[in-house]
């Protein structure tokens, strides 16, 4: 049986990283293998790429961090979300292409007809079976990144950054709602984890 995809996007402090274990827990619960990853990152070659585009004492061109993105997307494809899929197991990735739509498109203000190429290239027609968008205020993620890390080359970008980053993301969930579902994320996390259940038990009830 074909596994099912399932990627969190949304800016740095919206509350992917604490849903994120709860998520596999519920998978656990109804017997599913699940396989834990990220992007950029999810390989080997993939976490070097990351640590390359995260550096803050590294500059690039946006096109150059938008291929860079790809080209890990590409292996973390290639190496590990198609062989668990067709082994039947359950993929949860912390960002996947529609974050390059935000951060890159929205953020970067790259063409999105470019990102979009790159996207069918990489991907052919693969998308993930269920994206959480978890939706928070620019201020608030901002405020949450600054009290528990020292923040990286895209966390120090500017609030209008973000906002167009976050911009982004809202005109993606309207162009996929089927796909993809918008969580409150600045709710209690017990709020939103109650909020992350009902739309994961709806999509195994349906596996």
């Amino acid at each position: 049986m074909q596994g099912k995809f399932i990627t969190l996007e949304g800016i740095d402090g919206a509350g992917k990283s604490t849903q994120l274990a709860w998520i596999v827990e519920l998978l656990q619960r109804a017997g599913l293998v699940a396989i834990v990853s990220r992007e950029p990152g999810g390989t080997p070659l993939g976490e070097q790429l990351r640590a390359l585009v995260l550096d803050n004492a590294m500059t690039m061109h946006p096109e150059t961090e938008a291929l860079l993105m790809f080209a890990a997307r590409r292996e973390h494809l290639d190496k590990l979300i198609l062989p668990a899929l067709a082994q039947g197991q359950w993929v949860v990735s912390d960002r996947f292409t529609d974050a390059s739509f935000a951060y890159q498109g929205g953020g970067r203000e790259l063409d999105r007809d470019k990102l979009a190429t790159l996207e069918r290239w990489t991907q052919g027609v693969l998308q993930p079976d269920l994206t959480l968008y978890f939706d928070v205020p620019v201020e608030l993620g901002q405020q949450r990144v600054k009290q528990i890390k020292v923040v990286d080359r895209f966390e120090k970008e500017k609030t209008e950054f973000f906002q167009r980053v976050r911009a982004a993301y809202l005109d993606r969930a309207k162009q996929f709602p089927e796909r993809i579902k918008i969580v409150d994320g600045s709710q209690p996390v017990t709020v939103v984890k109650a909020a992350v259940e009902r739309i994961l038990l709806d999509v195994l009830n349906r596996a």
